[in-house]
């Protein structure tokens, strides 16, 4: 299973703080996973994807991500770690991949993006073979030629953007991304119902346009936990030691960086709280951040 991260900060951050120099990053999580619900090695070597924003609005440039994808192991490219120590972003997500759907390809690599929103998951969705033709009937044309691999993960995505009410709007309210993923999680449980699916479907989405992150740990089960993630937040988040010792530092009340992972970046027990199973969390572009048991 996948691991993932997502970063917001109130100012610029460089990357390599958040994705190859602490000791438990998640290129190290590529590797040495320890929270992974399935029972095969955990190992995420089946590439991965970095996308961040600009730290500042150039027109000439827009309003869409920067994406960095790989299928070579994280852990093995030294582009990655290149990129990391010399870019800076207020906005983050990474991904390393551990194939449960879909072939072994760039364009399977988390995360995606269209126009301005990004897009990616941790989890599968239970014997999707049997629902994809009806999701894929519910999408417009223009958001059917959005998926460019054929992971569940990806169509997801269209089902997520076909949600929206303007995906082509300049603007979003976390009200209407936080919307969107529950009717996506509710859509996807219908489908499994009129498909009479009985195997639970891990739905840990994360999506952003840039400013407001929603980020959901579910599981279409009433018993049963969904995969591991993890949120910290603090006013700064730096290494206290040699060696990638890092901690969440707070100082006052205010979060001034937020992070939601499928497993901590630190070992620092008290940095880190466990998201309980079936819940949202949303990061506003204020960097405050609201936990909801609703999907």
């Amino acid at each position: 299973m996948c691991r993932v991260v997502a970063v917001k900060s109130t100012t610029p951050i460089q990357l390599a703080h958040l994705l190859t120099r602490p000791r438990h990053s998640i290129i190290n999580q590529a590797f040495d996973s320890r929270l992974r619900l399935d029972l095969r090695r955990p190992i995420n070597g089946d590439g991965f994807g970095v996308g961040w924003y600009d730290s500042v609005v150039d027109e000439e440039l827009g309003c869409h991500p920067c994406l960095f994808k790989s299928i070579t192991p994280a852990w093995n490219n030294s582009n990655l770690n290149r990129i990391a120590e010399k870019t800076k972003s207020p906005l983050v997500f990474g991904h390393v991949r551990a194939t449960t759907a879909g072939s072994l390809s760039q364009d399977n690599c988390h995360p995606w993006s269209y126009e301005k929103i990004m897009f990616m998951h941790n989890g599968g969705i239970a014997e999707f073979d049997k629902i994809k033709r009806k999701l894929q009937a519910s999408l417009s044309d223009e958001l059917f030629l959005v998926p460019q691999g054929n992971t569940d993960s990806e169509w997801a995505f269209a089902l997520y953007l076909s949600k929206l009410p303007d995906v082509h709007a300049r603007e979003f309210s976390p009200a209407v991304l936080r919307d969107a993923i529950l009717e996506t999680i509710q859509h996807l449980n219908e489908l499994a119902r009129e498909a009479n699916i009985t195997e639970p479907s891990l739905l840990n989405f994360f999506v952003t346009d840039g400013s407001t992150i929603v980020a959901s740990r579910y599981i279409s089960s009433k018993y049963d936990e969904a995969a591991s993630l993890y949120f910290s937040s603090g006013t700064t988040f730096s290494e206290y030691a040699p060696g990638g010792h890092y901690r969440m530092s707070k100082s006052d009340k205010r979060e001034n960086i937020i992070m939601v992972a499928s497993e901590p970046l630190t070992f620092e027990k008290a940095d880190w709280m466990e998201i309980k199973t079936n819940t949202l969390i949303v990061i506003t572009p204020k960097a405050r951040s609201h936990v909801t048991r609703r999907p």
